[in-house]
């Protein structure tokens, strides 16, 4: 890669479904989240290649009672970001609930409460246009056939233009059985140009779909097709779902994902053209694009969103999210460094699955180690904590008080079907209760863990092969534990977390 040129992916970790957009010189990007909370995240770019993650938009999952224990298939599904009325929006589908909005004057907001635009279950992938010729607002979504046993089509609403309601019942807009060779139409993105209303979405599913663009003269329909993205003979899979964004020099880009397997849906930048034809084109002439020339944007330093923290004042960073809704004394602040978790009682230690307080951030997608200092102060027999590898398989190594009083080194795992963890190495003495741990995390995704006790690092168990949670990658995670019984159970203190490539 040289300074004139980019190579994709620009965002190389599992931020799913991107949207993305430009208000003035700042380019914005949210994603789905899923079940994790903070949900919503909110990335910044001034070049479409450089991103930093600044914050949040949902600070709890909603409805609150639904989110008390970790849902990777539910929550937040596919968001729209868009500007209207120096206002930015952001609407999405929860699968089991229905199409929420919230807005906010600022990116960093605060944000509205969420507001429930449409119950019901199935509804997916919603997207807003406010028609700047007419003043007409609309909605189009998708449906989640897990939910509602619809999928293929796309429906339309009118909406009010201040976003609170629907003025109809929707209308399907497109069918995607009436197109020939396309199945699982959805993730819709809606715009106005050259006096078309144009759909741009995926269909073909996640691991081997295309993206497709759709066009009509009304909003209602009839609506054209064309495939403007696929794989052909490159190695990105399933390139689609994403967003067109326009710089202010008038260059058209598109971001879009990749499924790739634990480390989810990373993200390329594909540059974009208007054909002859008057349909968009993408990437080289409708594949996937390596590398290509940069925007025509200011230039800007090297950025990624952060992974590393050294948890200043117990507090811990942007990137870290809870794997459902956070109950108060999770996580303390103290005077000094190091995130401080409390040891919470569970009936579920046997599966880090079933916990909330799980603090965790997104697999790097390129070989790299995950490495943090822990040191136990429960008195508590069974009392543990550790880092771990999350997914629909689970890998963790950490430190355990036995029933001996001492303090172990412990590694467990559970591969997909179990319904518990069980050993993945002997246990080991830590006399000081204090270890250094470390995850490689390789080709493959593949695992291996090691512990340092003082004297230097130590291989713990076979290669553990990292897997999707949910609809989402894998996930690092930190958390601390005890079994169910009363009063306070201690904590453990994390410092010194770090990412590093291999």
């Amino acid at each position: 890669m040289t300074s004139e040129t980019y190579t994709n992916p620009v965002l190389n970790a599992d931020w799913s479904d991107p949207d993305v957009i430009r208000v003035g010189d700042d380019f914005y990007l949210t994603a789905s989240s899923f079940g994790r909370v903070p949900g919503l995240p909110l990335l910044h770019s001034g070049d479409l290649v450089n991103w930093t993650l600044i914050g949040h938009a949902l600070e709890r999952l909603q409805p609150a009672g639904e989110f008390r224990t970790p849902r990777p298939d539910g929550g937040v599904w596919a968001p729209s970001l868009r500007h209207h009325q120096d206002r930015f929006w952001i609407f999405w589908g929860d699968p089991d609930h229905g199409i929420f909005q919230i807005n906010t004057p600022e990116i960093r907001g605060p944000w509205t409460r969420p507001h429930l635009l449409k119950a019901g279950r199935g509804l997916i992938d919603p997207c807003p246009l406010w028609d700047e010729e007419t003043g007409e607002a609309y909605l189009v979504h998708a449906w989640a056939k897990s939910r509602s046993g619809i999928k293929n089509r796309l429906t339309g609403h009118r909406m009010h233009p201040d976003g609170t309601e629907l003025l109809d019942e929707g209308k399907v807009i497109v069918d995607g059985d009436r197109i020939p060779g396309w199945f699982t139409l959805e993730g819709p993105k809606l715009h106005r140009h050259d006096g078309w209303f144009w759909i741009l979405a995926p269909a073909g599913g996640v691991e081997t779909g295309w993206q497709g663009a759709l066009r009509a003269r009304d909003f209602f329909g009839p609506y054209e097709a064309k495939v403007v993205l696929e794989q052909r003979d490159t190695d990105v899979n399933g390139p689609h779902q994403g967003g067109w964004v326009r710089t202010p020099s008038g260059e058209d880009w598109f971001l879009h994902f990749q499924q790739r397997g634990a480390y989810g849906r990373v993200v390329h930048l594909q540059p974009m053209r208007w054909g002859e034809d008057g349909w968009p084109v993408l990437g080289d002439d409708g594949a996937p694009i390596a590398v290509h020339t940069l925007p025509d944007l200011p230039p800007q330093p090297p950025a990624a969103p952060a992974t590393d923290d050294d948890f200043p004042g117990g507090r811990f960073g942007r990137q870290w999210q809870w794997t459902a809704n956070p109950q108060p004394g999770w996580a303390t602040q103290h005077s000094g460094d190091g995130l401080r978790l409390a040891c919470v009682r569970t009936a579920d230690a046997h599966d880090l699955r079933r916990l909330p307080n799980l603090l965790t951030q997104r697999l790097p997608g390129t070989p790299s180690a995950a490495e943090v200092e822990l040191r136990l102060h429960s008195e508590e027999s069974g009392a543990r904590a550790g880092l771990a590898v999350l997914g629909d398989a689970f890998g963790w190594i950490g430190l355990q008080r036995g029933e001996d009083g001492a303090v172990h080194v412990v590694h467990r795992f559970a591969e997909e079907v179990a319904e518990r963890e069980r050993d993945a190495a002997h246990a080991r003495l830590a006399p000081e209760g204090r270890v250094r741990l470390r995850i490689e995390i390789g080709a493959g995704a593949r695992c291996r863990f090691f512990y340092d006790i003082g004297a230097g690092p130590h291989p713990s168990g076979p290669v553990f092969a990292a897997t999707p949670w949910g609809w989402g990658g894998a996930l690092l995670g930190l958390f601390a534990l005890a079994p169910t019984g009363g009063g306070h159970a201690g904590a453990a203190t994390f410092a010194h977390f770090g990412i590093d490539s291999l």
